[in-house]
């Protein structure tokens, strides 16, 4: 049974946020960056006792990185770069901070939460294109991939894992572990769960997740090229990863899929599946208490792993 904060928050978002149709592109990107985020008052609250420090810095490759870093009293070895979710268009660093300071208390080391561009000013690959050049970033400041773990949620979700692919392909080392939250693998929409949990997923209906999609892909670039989608990408070779999803959510087959591919490809993933939680719950710490224990339990696999690149 979800806690009582879980089915409040639940309800909240149901009434506020879903419906059918987001309407056309510009409607669907203005509502999105009013709706999906947290204010200013909740960032504070989360993020309480952890320094953030804003970051304007370029890659190697002379592309610019912004982002911020979360850093806990008397950080350890090792960062997590986080990349945060809302469909491509919409969020910031700020917006994520009660899932990036819950993850720097838990792991005890550092976050570097990356801005990256938004679509539709900035369509695909400028996102993916980010995400790099923040590892790129991080690795040129002497920090070692396998001392790098990488997290993300929902289309930041998307991001990590593509870029654990990218990076796999590129040979330019693998970080030491990905964490996932209501990852958005498969922008074709193909999984089961997209019509199996119409009305019981708090936050969207079917046709959402084509339509965010489009606002995201430039014309010549399909939903299932796994550029975009890494759910048709290759599994094998990967650092380890943990899933988790939740069991109502449209997204549930992107996440149970992914593990089920890692799994055949002879890869370490763990699949958590939680009931009662609405797309995303971790951003609803510190109010939901299933939001804070996501954040423990990711929060100390991160740290075993990155503890066992020492």
């Amino acid at each position: 049974m979800p806690s009582l904060p879980a089915r409040l928050f639940s309800a909240i978002i149901r009434i506020g946020m879903r419906r059918r149709h987001w309407g056309p592109p510009h409607r669907l990107v203005r509502r999105a960056r009013l709706l999906m985020g947290t204010q200013p008052w909740w960032q504070a609250l989360a993020s309480r006792g952890v320094r953030i420090t804003p970051v304007a810095g370029v890659a190697p490759d002379g592309t610019p990185v912004r982002g911020e870093w979360l850093a806990p009293p008397a950080p350890g070895a090792g960062v997590v770069l986080y990349i945060h979710g809302g469909g491509f268009v919409a969020c910031s660093a700020a917006t994520h901070r009660p899932i990036t300071a819950g993850l720097a208390r838990a792991t005890g080391c550092r976050v570097f939460s990356l801005e990256y561009r938004l679509a539709p000013e900035h369509p695909f690959p400028a996102a993916p294109d980010d995400a790099l050049a923040a590892w790129r970033w991080l690795r040129a400041q002497g920090i070692p991939a396998d001392r790098i773990a990488l997290g993300g949620e929902s289309a930041g979700g998307n991001l990590v894992l593509g870029l654990a692919q990218r990076l796999r392909d590129l040979g330019e080392g693998l970080p030491a572990a990905v964490v996932a939250f209501s990852a958005w693998t498969d922008l074709a929409a193909t999984g089961a769960s997209r019509y199996g949990n119409d009305g019981r997923d708090a936050m969207f209906r079917p046709d959402n997740p084509p339509d965010f999609a489009a606002c995201y892909l430039p014309a010549g670039v399909a939903p299932d090229d796994a550029r975009v989608s890494p759910l048709y990408g290759r599994w094998h070779g990967l650092p380890p990863l943990h899933l988790e999803v939740g069991a109502e959510e449209l997204l549930l087959d992107d996440s149970v899929r992914v593990h089920e591919a890692v799994r055949t490809a002879g890869g370490d993933s763990a699949l958590v599946v939680r009931p009662g939680l609405p797309h995303a719950w971790p951003i609803l710490a510190p109010f939901v208490p299933e939001a804070a224990q996501s954040l423990r339990d990711a929060g100390a696999f991160l740290r075993r792993r990155l503890d066992a690149a020492r």
